[in-house]
């Protein structure tokens, strides 16, 4: 098989002396290794055919077509498309000419990949496939996008992620070992922190804004609010306790939130979902009255009384008194946290929060036990002593004579 064929663009017979000179100079030698430019003019299932302006054309197998797999020669190149590729074999008998794009794209995509990483810029690329691990993409070499490196959070299905174009940017370059790490994550922390300081710059604190909830954890939610997150504490989630977030909101979920604190040194921003709503005490107003019978939950017991929850975030106060028609030296003997009791309103102020309750007045007061019947005394033992009249004496006759004196 011959490595080097003559061709003529103008004439096929063989140049003679009289040939002009523009026909002379059509004439190219190609050979194993060169590089061609040329156009698609056909593709088949697994090759393409470049027309070079020769008398016939060169074929790019599937495998030479990609630096990546493809199940298709019309995934890497169209028609009419002009493409660069080396030259892989010739055979002039059989018409042959068999080229590489892959090949010919290698070197100077190497090149472009290293001023990339040189100055950290951030270009498009199409993935190509999905394999474990993580994506890949056809840049001029094979790109690799490990897993963790796809977005800023974890994604469980990478199916959806073939043929899209992503933004990327080089992360780790190895030309000798032909390896190539791309960073999707690093461009989407980039915009991020960008939008995040343009945003933060217009929060005030005591703003109310619409959000979403992005994801949970056991210490608070991250909201979206616009493009980028805040964080709505645990203790801000709910007026009512909460053991964890995911009790009360879900991923996903619309909610309205109210800007607590702005820090853009930090780029933090404090989040809250239950001061964005009417407060437990606002909630009460009309809720409760003096001398109903309400339904609550022990939250608390100290040694003075009880605090039990009536309604959510809504607190009263059962004095010590108040908790049993028997006497009590301390709430621990009658109730216990967490127990149900009914109460009943002694006072209600919502505006000074404060709540006074009773619970021995739901209960009827035990009977008083009767009185037993006093025993009649014993009859006076009779005794040696003289009767009372004999004890009676006169003043005078006893004294007479020192009083005779004061006259």
């Amino acid at each position: 098989m011959s490595e080097e064929i003559n061709v003529q663009e103008t004439a096929a017979e063989p140049v003679a002396d009289t040939v002009s000179q523009d026909a002379l100079e059509n004439v190219v030698t190609l050979k194993k290794g060169d590089t061609v430019k040329g156009t698609v003019v056909k593709i088949d299932d697994n090759q393409a055919y470049v027309s070079l302006g020769y008398k016939y054309d060169g074929v790019i197998p599937l495998r030479e077509l990609s630096s990546v797999n493809i199940d298709n020669a019309a995934e890497a190149v169209q028609i009419g498309q002009e493409v660069e590729a080396k030259i892989v074999s010739i055979n002039d008998a059989k018409e042959s000419l068999v080229l590489s794009k892959r090949q010919a794209d290698a070197p100077r995509a190497w090149d472009e990949l290293q001023a990339k990483s040189d100055n950290g810029e951030a270009f498009e690329v199409v993935i190509t496939d999905v394999v474990k691990g993580g994506l890949v993409a056809d840049v001029g070499v094979r790109g690799f996008i490990p897993a963790s490196m796809v977005e800023r959070h974890f994604v469980e299905d990478f199916s959806s992620y073939k043929g899209r174009t992503i933004k990327v940017k080089v992360k780790e370059i190895d030309r000798e070992n032909n390896k190539v790490i791309l960073s999707a994550k690093d461009v989407l922390e980039a915009e991020y922190e960008e939008k995040k300081q343009q945003i933060m710059s217009s929060l005030e604190p005591g703003q109310v804004l619409e959000g979403k909830v992005q994801r949970l954890t056991p210490f608070g939610a991250f909201v979206d609010i616009g493009g980028i997150d805040g964080l709505v504490h645990v203790s801000e989630i709910a007026w009512q306790h909460v053991a964890h977030p995911a009790d009360v909101v879900s991923e996903g979920q619309d909610v309205k939130v109210k800007v607590l604190k702005v820090d853009p040194s930090i780029g933090k921003i404090s989040l809250s979902i239950k001061a964005a709503q009417p407060g437990p005490w606002e909630s009460a107003v009309g809720q409760f009255n003096i001398g109903d019978i309400v339904t609550g939950v022990v939250k608390r017991l100290v040694s003075f009384g009880a605090f039990v929850e009536i309604a959510p975030g809504v607190e009263g106060l059962v004095h010590i008194s108040q908790i049993a028609h028997r006497h009590i030296a301390t709430p621990y003997e009658v109730l216990k946290e967490g127990q149900e009791v009914q109460a009943k309103v002694l006072d209600f102020n919502p505006a000074e929060k404060r709540v006074s309750l009773s619970i021995k007045e739901t209960e009827e007061a035990p009977a008083r036990p009767e009185r037993e019947a006093r025993a009649p005394r014993a009859p006076r033992e009779e005794s040696n002593l003289p009767p009372a009249e004999s004890m009676s004496f006169n003043l005078g006759e006893r004294f007479g004579d020192k009083l005779s004196k004061f006259k």
